[in-house]
């Protein structure tokens, strides 16, 4: 299920432009049913990233949330995969095989009428992985 709509799509291009802008590295948008980008330095394939939202500034940010089967989609990839929160004044990310997280059942708030909202998440607090920050410009 998706739940991104317009505004949800410019902070993610905003979040893999910051990220990409740091090593002077490119992206490619992958398939709406893929994981989010393949990252490229000097025109190899060095990587995956996957890039969710955070309604909040990077020092409210924590713990920091994301779906089981994202984290497992990205993994699977192989390649470097990252994962990239964007929040509200820069990004947060960190390589997939450095993250240690708990393991829950979570996700959007319950609406009326679904029953799809919850999912199994996992949530990263700061202290647990060795996340690193870039600050928008």
């Amino acid at each position: 299920m998706r739940f991104e709509n317009d505004k949800d799509l410019k902070r993610e291009l905003k979040a893999i432009t910051t990220f990409v802008k740091s090593f002077n590295g490119d992206f490619k948008k992958l398939d709406p049913n893929d994981i989010d980008y393949k990252i490229y330095n000097n025109k190899k394939h060095i990587a995956y990233a996957e890039v969710k939202g955070r309604l909040r500034s990077i020092k409210d940010a924590y713990p920091l949330p994301v779906a089981a089967r994202k984290l497992v989609k990205l993994a699977d990839k192989r390649l470097n995969p990252v994962m990239i929160w964007s929040c509200n004044d820069g990004i947060i990310y960190c390589h997939v095989k450095n993250m240690r997280g708990l393991v829950t059942w979570g996700g959007r708030k319950i609406r009326e009428h679904s029953y799809n909202d919850q999912e199994l998440m996992v949530y990263f607090n700061k202290k647990d992985s060795p996340f690193k920050t870039i600050y928008f410009p």
